[in-house]
């Protein structure tokens, strides 16, 4: 029986086999409560725990928990005060330690405590007014920190989340105190600054930067006051304390002890670097949760309010919060929230929100192509058809959509077409094959399919297009190598192919690297020279791990000190790469895995890297192929995560530090005690320990001691490496920057003599663009989100021209990476910005390179442009 209540628990509020199937939450609640009185005096403080938790990783069913810890209130007042003195303390310690889901939802479980009677109504008008006053402490500028504003909106926002929770009656209970908290709400708001995300855009549009527009704050805001005209009637939020209303009236309300906010964190100095340091730190910390992206039309949401549609979102969220290692459950629980209407269009796009949420996704992109492959399983005959309707709907607007966005896109895409065997109405999208190679429309589809081909191989997925024949031009050619000194007939008289062949023998003879750098050093440099040398043994070498991943990097394991041999500088390296792509042209997936590891192995340099991307040939495939920008993202990547594992290293040994001179000091001091016992014999002192128990402890202690001493120099090696990693990682940032603002200053179109900036979007069609089909679904951002309000219709069989040029793609594409590249690395390059600003960003720079760079990393510009 003792886990019968938990799974009562558990499932309470849905329609499972524990309820006998029933959606009545009456007898759910009658039931379940039957079960915790029978059990209550075996499993109280189980009981006391497992009732926290529940609320704690259950937060959409908190209206069930309360009323269940109220009924216990009447039969045991103890019980119930002690779950309020626990909720407070967990408060209290989630204020203190930032735990942001945690301080929200303990707000809602608040409340719903005070609807089942179990706290005073003026306890949860205390908490709101103290959490009120912090906020508008930080943005006072004598006694607080006006850059820390996400930290006061966060505060504000879990006062706003929790009232569709417990509004109605706080409303009715301190209906004056009640108005004293809006009216507080209101006055905070009023003095705040407006947050323009338009860097955090899902779509880039001129729109976004409209003053008119609402931040989250705002729209949440006024998504409240509707509610409260409308009589704070939630329809997405169970009420089940007013079938037990009169049962609960009888109950002992207590109080909610005062909470205290953590002080404003003060500004060290008033300098712009500075505060822009500091907004930054204070936006890592308390993230905009949701950025909404409204994908399908108002009509699909089944006249949802305003507020309701809010609610059902923070569920969802938070399912996939408390679900992201259970994928199974996580889908169950999506599909079965306690709500009276559907919502499958809007679990849609708040999943797509995420997994398009900039600059980071709160998890990792593959767990959410697991959840919506999950929901089409758990919802066949629905939750598949409003996917493809989103996807039809991101793909009419790809030529908008954040270069990031887009790439998260294709990867998700990709994936998810490889679990359902690549069955897709690609005749839909034949019509790509007619625009320019540089069409937006064009590179997601020749991109999605080239992703497809790594996941699956060539031959299925021109089968897959078997219903588009014209999209077999977009595929990439059948992946294998083009081995330069391939044996055949009439070519292997030439010098390339006998040392090719020489070398293959030498590999097949176990020769060791040192034999072989000396035959690389006698017979072929001395003839030949060193590029020819590197051309010969990176070719053989290539050709010998080519059957596998694994061959690879046995090869580059065995034989990479060969290759360093012959790269000894960037020039050579580069060559290398040169190689490297030469022998795999046919397979974007082989070069990016193949200078991967190379960088693995130190046989290239991340700057080695970042010169051969922005070297002429792999510019041009700028804005036609995710190729260069893929190699740039795993370098620079890479550079990053050695840092942040050194880092990690450096943690632990310091800890293993202290712990070595503690069990040092403690070993030397046994040792002196024992040594300091001495006994005269024959007139002499000597020590009366045992001899054999002395050289033990000695030998303990000099063990210690060179423990002690090992970890010290491991300590100050790793250091060694992380000063050398930061002064890389600076280096990086530089020469990343300065090759964007070189190719960028080259290629964009020159301000006007009015200083007029260039639009680089004009004439294209995609931004107002009409459909054949008025039933089509729409897309639009929300004004919260920095979009247009314009619905742009997704008729399945229309065509879309695409008229902006070349060039001005390719500038697109380009400035698109480097706003992505500076949101994404935002904290390292704050770290450097100074320098940044004297060596890069310096002079008569382009207004759009200088944007795009700045708004990835939220930092003001004065000139205005269109991007």
């Amino acid at each position: 029986m003792s886990a019968g209540w938990r799974t009562l628990l558990l499932r309470i509020g849905d329609r499972c086999p524990e309820y006998g199937g029933s959606a009545d939450h009456k007898e759910h609640i009658e039931t379940c409560y039957g079960v915790l009185c029978r059990e209550y005096e075996h499993s109280k403080d189980a009981m006391f725990e497992f009732l926290l938790q529940c609320a704690d990783q259950l937060p959409h069913k908190i209206p069930f928990f309360g009323v269940l810890i109220g009924l216990i209130n009447l039969e045991n007042e103890d019980f119930s005060k002690g779950i309020v003195d626990t909720t407070h303390a967990n408060l209290q310690d989630a204020l203190h330690n930032e735990n942001r889901d945690r301080i929200r939802i303990l707000l809602r479980f608040l409340c719903g405590l005070m609807c089942s009677k179990v706290v005073l109504p003026n306890s949860i008008i205390e908490t709101f007014e103290a959490l009120l006053s912090s906020a508008a402490t930080i943005l006072d500028e004598e006694t607080g920190n006006p850059s820390w504003q996400p930290r006061a909106d966060f505060y504000v926002y879990c006062i706003l989340a929790s009232l569709p929770w417990g509004g109605s009656e706080l409303f009715e209970q301190v209906p004056d105190e009640f108005e004293r908290v809006l009216v507080g709400i209101q006055s905070y708001i009023s003095i705040r600054r407006h947050f323009d995300d338009i860097a955090f855009s899902v779509f880039e549009t001129d729109e976004g930067n409209s003053p008119n527009k609402k931040d989250f704050i705002e729209d949440l805001w006024e998504r409240i006051q509707v509610l409260s005209r409308n009589g704070w009637k939630v329809k997405s939020v169970p009420k089940p304390h007013l079938s037990f209303e009169a049962q609960l009236v009888a109950g002992v309300s207590h109080r909610f002890s005062p909470i205290s906010c953590p002080p404003p964190t003060i500004s060290q100095s008033s300098s712009e670097i500075v505060k822009g340091q500091e907004k930054h730190e204070a936006d890592l910390k308390y993230p905009q949760r949701l950025r909404r992206l409204h994908i399908f039309p108002t009509n699909k949401a089944e006249n949802m309010q305003p507020v309701d549609r809010f609610v059902v979102e923070e569920c969802i969220l938070d399912v996939l919060l408390f679900f992201n290692g259970c994928r199974k459950e996580c889908a169950f629980y999506l599909v079965s929230l306690p709500v009276p209407f559907r919502y499958e269009y809007l679990m849609a796009e708040t999943i797509f929100s995420q997994l398009l949420l900039l600059p980071n996704p709160p998890f990792r992109p593959i767990y959410y192509t697991l959840v919506i492959i999950d929901l089409c399983k758990a919802l066949p005959g629905a939750f598949p058809s409003v996917v493809v309707g989103a996807v039809h709907a991101l793909f009419d607007r790809i030529s908008n959509m954040d270069m990031e966005c887009r790439t998260r896109l294709i990867l998700w895409f990709s994936h998810h077409l490889s679990n359902f065997q690549f069955i897709w109405p690609w005749q839909e999208w034949a019509y790509v094959k007619d625009l320019p190679k540089w069409a937006p429309q064009r590179v997601f589809v020749q991109e999605v399919l080239e992703r497809e081909i790594r996941l699956s191989y060539f031959d299925k997925i021109k089968q897959s297009i078997e219903d588009a024949v014209e999209l077999e031009e977009l595929l990439p050619p059948k992946a294998g190598p083009n081995f330069r000194y391939h044996s055949d007939e009439g070519k292997e008289s030439t010098d390339g192919h006998r040392l090719s062949k020489e070398l293959v023998a030498m590999v097949r003879g176990r020769k060791t690297q040192g034999d072989i750098i000396s035959w690389v050093d006698e017979k072929i440099i001395p003839v030949n020279g060193a590029k020819f040398a590197l051309d010969v043994v990176s070719q053989t070498l290539l050709d010998i791990g080519s059957k596998s991943f694994t061959h690879l990097i046995t090869v580059l394991e065995r034989y990479g000190q060969i290759i360093s041999k012959l790269c000894p500088n960037e020039e050579m390296q580069l060559l290398l790469m040169d190689e490297v792509s030469a022998y795999w042209k046919n397979s974007t997936q082989m070069i990016a895995i193949a200078i991967d590891r190379m960088m693995g192995y130190r046989l290239l340099s991340n700057l080695a890297i970042v010169k051969w991307v922005f070297s002429p040939a792999n510019v041009d495939q700028f804005h036609v192929s995710d190729r260069p920008w893929e190699i740039l993202r795993n370098a620079v990547s890479k550079t990053y995560n050695r840092i942040f594992d050194l880092r990690k290293e450096i943690q632990t040994l310091r800890k293993g530090l202290q712990a070595a001179k503690e069990a040092s000091e403690k070993a030397a001091r046994e040792l002196e005690e024992a040594k300091s016992i001495i006994e005269i014999v024959d007139g002499q002192p000597v020590p009366s320990e045992n001899p054999g128990k002395l050289r033990r402890l000695q030998a303990r202690a000099d063990k210690a001691k060179e423990g002690e001493v090992t970890t010290e120099e491991s300590l100050e090696a790793k250091e060694a490496l992380l000063a050398r990693g930061l002064e890389e990682s600076k280096e990086l940032l530089r020469l990343l920057f300065k090759s964007f603002v070189e190719v960028l200053t080259e290629r964009l179109p020159p301000i006007s003599a009015d200083g007029d900036v260039p639009n680089l979007r004009a004439g294209d069609p995609n931004v107002n663009s009409s459909a054949r089909d008025p039933e089509a679904t729409t897309m639009e951002i929300d004004n919260e989100n920095g979009g247009d309000n314009d619905s742009q219709l997704n008729g399945q069989n229309k065509k879309i021209s695409h008229n902006v040029g070349e060039l001005e793609q390719w500038c697109l594409c380009t400035l698109g990476y480097l706003k992505s590249f500076s949101r994404q690395y935002a904290t390292e390059i704050w770290s450097h910005i100074a320098m940044l600003d004297q060596e890069i960003f310096v002079g008569n720079i382009h207004p759009l390179i200088r944007k795009a760079a700045f708004s990835g990393l939220c930092r003001p510009t004065s000139e205005g442009s269109h991007l």
